[in-house]
């Protein structure tokens, strides 16, 4: 493995002393975190995989058209519709994700139809199946005791399953719990600005997530601090590995991968001093399934596997690239990457409360705009001004 960690010594508490000023906080992980009940959280990757498998098993997928799918309402329940799909007597009961999907496909309001007793809903419905333009829809099934429909997408969807990333995730993370470098990460004391990497995984702790129509999972190789130059006082500065990904097998995302450096994650799973941030995208379309194999699935693992020299290098340079002497070159640095005059002042008056002194390097400067960035209470305005600043960083690698 072409893996270069510089020895670092670890703090007497078992943690490493952190600096959480700098960098992107990233809010990704803390919303999954925050909206996901107990039976969503997973306390590995086995644990995660075996369920995720297990429905992918007992799942069928078929194109059907739609003009003979035939709609039924229940007699003994007003609420309940189901389906019956050509090729086979036996009702399917639509999920309510499903449901809206498939009223979705015909045109249908489903906040409507939901309204409606399923007699008057199933007539909608039934019409808007027969008259459909597009005349073919893929179905998900699921037999679990009971058939449902978990899924209805275009015929050309490529579906890539929720347990092809996580075992994608598991070829270079193990277990996720500590078994390889690669684990559910620690927590931050806010008291003393130590990250400890060594927390017990729990329902309350962990980021390995699944719900019925999507996995997400956030690891972090934090037993091995990266030092990257030194901070004012002298001291390293540490930072960490990580990326998160996420999946949905029913068409409620697109797949995706985001690694970074971060510095610390705190208790709430915010991301603290993030750097070198890179995200990739993968659509459900006709060929997804290949560019995962040939695209998603080696970038992980080409992260995993991958020296941190480059990012060392770069944020070294950055630090020993001075482009400001005076106040008249702070401004105009600033001004000519289309910093407006309250921002250019806003930025240099930051770093000089936080460092004692004002940018001179391109590393000041970075630090400036994310410092700024983070007050931001607009995503655009925030993440307009965290691009300006990895494109500065970018350049002075």
């Amino acid at each position: 493995m072409d893996m270069q960690v510089l020895d670092v010594c670890r703090e007497i508490s078992g943690g490493y002393k952190v600096d959480v000023s700098r960098g992107e906080r990233i809010g990704r992980v803390s919303s999954e975190w925050f909206s996901r009940p107990d039976d969503e959280r997973y306390l590995s990757l086995s644990e995660l995989a075996d369920t995720v498998r297990s429905r992918s098993e007992h799942s069928r997928t078929r194109v059907v058209e739609t003009a003979l799918i035939h709609v039924e309402a229940s007699r003994t329940d007003p609420e309940r519709l189901s389906l019956i799909l050509p090729g086979s007597d036996t009702p399917v009961v639509p999920t309510h994700w499903s449901f809206g999907q498939l009223a979705s496909q015909v045109g249908a309001p489903a906040a409507y139809l939901r309204q409606l007793p399923a007699a008057l809903a199933g007539i909608n419905l039934q019409f808007g199946l027969t008259s459909h333009r597009a005349e073919q829809i893929k179905a998900l099934e699921t037999d679990n005791g009971r058939i449902e429909l978990r899924a209805v997408t275009g015929p050309d969807y490529g579906r890539i399953y929720d347990h092809e990333l996580v075992e994608a995730v598991q070829r270079i993370a193990g277990n996720g719990t500590g078994d390889t470098r690669w684990k559910v990460p620690g927590v931050l004391d806010w008291s003393t600005g130590v990250y400890n990497p060594r927390v017990d995984i729990t329902k309350d702790t962990t980021t390995l997530y699944a719900s019925d129509r999507d996995v997400f999972l956030f690891l972090v190789d934090d037993l091995n601090p990266i030092e990257a130059g030194r901070l004012a006082d002298g001291s390293p500065d540490l930072y960490f590995r990580g990326f998160y990904c996420w999946n949905s097998e029913v068409g409620a995302k697109t797949l995706g991968m985001a690694s970074f450096y971060l510095r610390a994650v705190c208790q709430n799973r915010n991301l603290w001093g993030v750097e070198d941030f890179e995200e990739i995208t993968i659509r459900h379309s006709k060929y997804a399934a290949s560019r995962f194999a040939h695209e998603a699935a080696p970038a992980l693992l080409n992260f995993a596997n991958s020296s941190p020299m480059p990012f060392i290098n770069g944020i070294e340079a950055a630090r020993e690239r001075i482009v400001a002497k005076s106040d008249e070159d702070r401004s105009e640095f600033l001004r000519k990457r289309g910093f407006s005059k309250a921002e250019t002042g806003k930025i240099i008056e930051t770093v000089l409360a936080e460092e004692g002194r004002p940018p001179e390097s391109i590393f000041d400067f970075v630090a400036g705009i994310t410092a700024v960035a983070r007050e931001k209470t607009n995503q655009d305005a925030r993440l307009e001004l965290e691009g300006k600043a990895k494109k500065l960083l970018d350049r002075a690698a």
